[in-house]
């Protein structure tokens, strides 16, 4: 899949869009590296302009520190995969096949490659496996979601919330079926890698079936009950 797209983020994000000159797609790209080497707790700015060959202050041009940062590049993984999701399943009006296909784009959106040359997909879904819930799961949770930080990630799984009604529209917990599909996604995921005893699926040379698998299982069974 070879689509060139610009994804549109909450512009309180950012001091200076990065996806908008050359300096600010290789913060993008090289944050993203470096974040996966070293971790986020290890992640700094300094740090980030060395690996660049830049400054510290030209980094703080475009973002006012790295939780915000952070929270730039888990807003860019869930709007491309509510893009991913939606051209997947634009022609399809089976819901139960639409819930297939957004459990397998949710699982394997790292394999599907818009040509996007800053941003290594795969690389980024590790982060967001391992660090993503570091940009919500803070003090200040409700303060950034009234500034409309987690719009992407909310708007994401009202539309999974609307197929899960379309599904079964008596079910009275769609909303948290989704993002329970999205959380257990990545956790399932991270278990398997880092901490097996926590899971029942296995994960070899980023093979997800398992975990796909599993999701469908959960997903349907509850459905159909």
């Amino acid at each position: 899949m070879a689509i060139g797209i610009k994804v549109s983020l909450n512009e309180k994000l950012y001091l200076r869009d990065p996806q908008e000159t050359p300096l600010g797609k290789r913060i993008i790209k090289q944050s993203i590296l470096l974040i996966e080497e070293i971790g986020f707790e290890a992640f700094t700015f300094r740090k980030l302009a060395n690996t660049m060959e830049s400054t510290e202050a030209s980094v703080y041009r475009y973002f006012e520190n790295k939780h915000m940062l952070l929270l730039y590049l888990v807003s860019w993984y869930w709007e491309w995969v509510g893009f991913l999701i939606e051209m997947n399943t634009r022609n399809i009006t089976n819901p139960e096949e639409q819930l297939k296909i957004i459990i397998h784009t949710l699982i394997f959106a790292s394999k599907e490659n818009p040509a996007i040359e800053y941003v290594n997909e795969s690389v980024l879904h590790r982060i967001i496996i391992s660090e993503g819930s570091k940009a919500y799961h803070i003090k200040s949770v409700d303060k950034e979601n009234n500034e409309g930080f987690f719009k992407n990630y909310k708007d994401l799984t009202s539309k999974v919330a609307c197929v899960i009604k379309a599904i079964n529209n008596k079910f009275p917990y769609p909303r948290s079926l989704a993002s329970n599909l999205f959380e257990m996604a990545n956790n399932q995921i991270y278990f398997a890698q880092h901490l097996p005893k926590l899971t029942d699926v296995t994960v070899e040379n980023e093979d997800f079936s398992e975990v796909e698998k599993m999701l469908e299982h959960f997903a349907f069974k509850i459905l159909k009950t």
